[in-house]
């Protein structure tokens, strides 16, 4: 236990050092050659932090800028995701069950994860017309299909002695999903659930780019570059790349903890 936690803490630390290595290798040559276009990074961090997080401790230290776009940003996200999840763990399951459906679906469903997730956006714009139900359901339909996949090839190679215990057991179709076929599949449909949470990432700020969006974060990166405001636009790619590093640490922490992976 005590090697497996010096490991990790070296390794942490090791990425930690290449990180700040690369912030101040970037802060140096910004200063020796400064551009409009590459800021220094303690420029970045300083209005990312007066823009987003210089508010009264009462609201969490967020400021209305940072109400105003992040949090409805977050919730199309976190529904998009919560949807995608539910539905291709659901319908995974049963084609993963039935070899038959997976034979008869496994092309549409190959063609379907084959188109480029923004290349839906105007048929749901068609559709849905501009507005949260557009840009929640371009999310859902580009999310679902790691899932979904994972999941049902995770049903579908689940181990056949295991599958034979379970008949001689006589449990009904429910125990045999709960005990046996989920259990099996959770380390494949956690790899679709990371690989769903970064496209819902990608997707969210794609449909917040298009006219008829009003807040935000994809919002203030083209008001921002609109207005030129290259220090707003690199806050706001800051924030992305941190929303997206705290969502798969957090996922990867439940999937530890649900798998019994941590250290021992």
């Amino acid at each position: 236990m005590k090697r497996g936690r010096a490991a990790a803490s070296r390794g942490a630390l090791l990425r930690w050092t290449v990180l700040a290595t690369a912030i101040a290798a970037w802060q140096l040559t910004t200063r020796t050659h400064p551009s409009v276009y590459f800021p220094p990074p303690t420029d970045i961090a300083r209005h990312t932090h007066t823009l987003w997080f210089s508010g009264p401790p009462t609201h969490a230290f967020l400021t209305p800028a940072a109400t105003e776009n992040i949090l409805p940003s977050l919730a199309r996200m976190t529904t998009g995701f919560v949807i995608a999840a539910i539905a291709g763990i659901a319908l995974g399951t049963a084609l993963g069950r039935s070899r038959r459906a997976h034979a008869l679906c496994n092309p549409v469903l190959q063609f379907a994860r084959a188109v480029p997730p923004p290349a839906l956006v105007p048929v749901f714009v068609v559709l849905l017309d501009f507005g949260t139900r557009m840009q929640v359901a371009s999310i859902v339909f580009s999310a679902v299909w790691p899932v979904l996949i994972n999941t049902a090839d995770g049903v579908r190679n689940t181990d056949p002695l295991r599958v034979d215990v379970a008949a001689v057991l006589r449990l009904n179709r429910t125990e045999r999903l709960r005990f046996l076929f989920l259990p099996s599949a959770l380390p494949r449909i956690f790899a679709g659930l990371r690989l769903s949470l970064s496209l819902c990432l990608v997707l969210m700020v794609f449909s917040e780019l298009l006219p008829g969006t009003a807040n935000g974060i994809g919002f203030t990166l083209t008001d921002a570059q609109s207005r030129s405001d290259l220090l707003t636009v690199w806050a706001a790619l800051v924030l992305l790349g941190a929303l997206g590093y705290v969502l798969n640490t957090v996922l990867l922490a439940v999937e530890k903890r649900l798998l019994g992976r941590g250290d021992r």
